[in-house]
């Protein structure tokens, strides 16, 4: 039996997936990685079939039409035999011996019988092109070296999302809550880090830098102008975000108090992009966003609406857009990463 999945969606990806896999292959033979070669064009169907030849009990690797980072994640969860899942995308890697402790708490896991639903552990932004990297830790939100729920959170920090470098789930629960990520989308770890939370009931927090999140290329998804060429992408993910829940039902408080934030982070982002982008198409579809909200549940988005981040974003005067900008810009610069 498998106690770890580790999922890496690959397109393109032959200068650096070989890194992201022998990060992973850490774990021995307790791990199974699952290379996902997203169609790729270039040499990384044949790394991936290499390193899979190399090491045939740990890696396999599963070829597949381009679908898109989200279909990969679907089809790394469709194979997996884990008993937990993990995505490390092709760019990115995993830290030796946060990965040995984690792997030992599963273990732990498994010899008592009990079985949590999520673990969550820290992740390091590394910008090598400026020599820095900032951990994001969650000790100030999670209760350390015990099993928790939702009643036990304490104060998320405005940086303390659960991303999906932090998570790492039962998979067994995402086949139950029915996960299953859009084709040929981007930002879909929203969702992965979002549709499941009211699953989840048990939780374990692992205080080490496990993820290490790679930024800087100047095509990657999360750059500033990446992401406003792809706005329609980014709205579409929130949008399947408001569908998926209705939040006024969510029982416990603080879960529902963090999806609230949550949603209302992805409804500020799509704002702000948009008003950058600055076009009155642009500025239409803002209005658009805040009106589908609306229209789909006028109690989540009156919900949404108390957020303080929420109200500026639906300013319609020229000097209320640049406020908002003025603040995103802030933000950045006092976060150091764009």
């Amino acid at each position: 039996m498998k106690l770890l999945t580790v999922a890496i969606p690959c397109y393109n990806s032959q200068d650096y997936m070989r890194h992201a896999v022998e990060t992973a292959m850490v774990g021995g033979e307790d791990i199974e990685i699952i290379i996902v070669d997203d169609g790729s064009k270039d040499k990384t169907a044949e790394i991936a079939d290499e390193l899979a030849k190399e090491n045939p009990s740990i890696v396999r690797v599963v070829h597949q039409e381009n679908g898109g980072h989200g279909q990969a994640v679907n089809t790394g969860l469709l194979n997996a035999k884990g008993l937990y899942y993990k995505v490390l995308d092709s760019d990115d890697w995993l830290d030796r011996e946060a990965l040995l402790k984690v792997m030992d708490l599963i273990r732990t896991f498994v010899e008592d019988g009990v079985l949590v639903d999520m673990i969550l552990s820290n992740y390091v932004y590394e910008k090598p092109s400026v020599h820095k990297h900032k951990a994001i830790r969650y000790a100030s939100a999670f209760p350390e070296n015990q099993v928790f729920g939702w009643s036990d959170v304490k104060h998320f920090k405005i940086s303390e999302n659960i991303l999906m470098h932090s998570v790492i789930y039962r998979t067994k629960l995402l086949r139950e809550c029915k996960l299953e990520l859009p084709k040929h989308t981007f930002y879909v770890d929203n969702i992965f880090v979002y549709q499941p939370l009211p699953s989840v009931k048990k939780m374990y927090y692992l205080n080490v830098d496990l993820y290490r999140y790679f930024i800087g290329r100047d095509d990657q998804s999360v750059n500033e102008t990446v992401m406003i060429g792809r706005i329609d992408q980014q709205l579409k993910v929130t949008k399947i975000m408001i569908e998926s829940h209705d939040l006024t039902k969510v029982k416990n408080k603080k879960l529902k108090d963090y999806m609230v934030k949550y949603l209302a982070m992805m409804m500020t982002v799509s704002s702000v992009l948009l008003i950058k982008e600055g076009s009155e198409e642009s500025l239409e579809k803002r209005t658009e966003l805040w009106a589908y909200l609306k229209d789909h549940n006028i109690n989540m988005f009156r919900m949404i609406n108390r957020c303080a981040l929420s109200r500026p974003m639906q300013l319609r005067s020229k000097a209320g857009r640049k406020m908002v900008v003025w603040g995103y810009k802030l933000s950045q610069k006092f976060y150091g990463f764009s």
